[in-house]
């Protein structure tokens, strides 16, 4: 099996189209092509590409002949970008929407790739991809999720099927996030308070043996993270509340955890 260091000997050399240049999509560009793909990328608000990806105008041009397609857009523009690459794939390809949405709207963006002939797979980023790159475990689900796997499997890339139904990979994230950013809530909370009575040091070292011998490096991933993330965050933890209450199922942590991300965002941290 592959790393992100080359392909599988005797590997098919396949054609991959990366659809959103940000942070996780720029790494995905990059280490497919080290990986031996052949990638194009699109972003319209990004000129510069990665070492080995070949721009792209557009997402049509980007996905025109590929064989897997990552949407790595963000969920408000998921859906204007799946609209945009259908008509330009060729039926059988698979589409990989790797942005965090409720399962509702995964579903809903799976029926329209189903009616093109497009083998859409709904992905959930099980961790911060700048961490393990592209080997950064990914849970799958949707009509093209078994074949997605053995793609993956190609790469070394870690993945897990866990069914035909797009939207189940989209509740099992979000499952995760409200208890990873309530987590990061809590701590936030806890080290601003003990801040300001010059305790911060303190309480950060009892989290810490808390949470194992990584426990400051996982504690210092929390802080800055929520910091750097709060806006996408922010936006996830409000589809995690929405599908909680889909479910009948109280939430008064996910509130909690919104209102310090939203505080974030707007540059009021403590």
């Amino acid at each position: 099996m592959s790393t992100i260091l080359g392909a599988t000997e005797g590997s098919v050399r396949r054609r991959v189209a990366v659809l959103g240049l940000g942070e996780a999509g720029s790494i995905y560009a990059g280490d497919l092509a080290r990986a031996g793909a052949a990638v194009t990328a699109a972003d319209p608000a990004v000129t510069a590409v990665p070492a080995g990806v070949t721009p792209a105008a557009g997402a049509g041009d980007a996905v025109r002949g590929a064989d897997l397609v990552l949407s790595l857009v963000g969920g408000a523009a998921a859906g204007a970008v799946l609209e945009e690459a259908l008509p330009a794939m060729a039926p059988g390809a698979l589409f990989a929407d790797m942005n965090t949405a409720g399962p509702g709207e995964k579903r809903r963006l799976a029926a329209r790739a189903d009616r093109h002939g497009i083998l859409f797979v709904d992905v959930a980023i099980m961790a911060p991809v700048p961490r393990a790159r592209i080997l950064t475990p990914l849970v799958l689900s949707g009509a093209g999720a078994d074949e997605l796997l053995a793609v993956l499997a190609g790469w070394g890339i870690p993945g897990t099927s866990v069914g035909g139904d797009a939207g189940r990979a989209a509740e099992l994230k979000l499952l995760r996030s409200v208890f990873m950013k309530g987590l990061a809530a809590t701590v936030l909370e806890s080290v601003a308070a003990a801040r300001a009575v010059e305790a911060g040091d303190w309480i950060v070292d009892q989290i810490a043996a808390e949470l194992g011998p990584s426990g400051h490096a996982v504690v210092a991933r929390l802080l800055e993270g929520s910091r750097m993330h709060a806006v996408r965050r922010e936006e996830e933890m409000c589809q995690a509340r929405l599908f909680l209450e889909s479910l009948g199922a109280a939430h008064p942590i996910t509130d909690g955890t919104i209102e310090w991300l939203h505080s974030l965002a707007a540059g009021s941290p403590d």
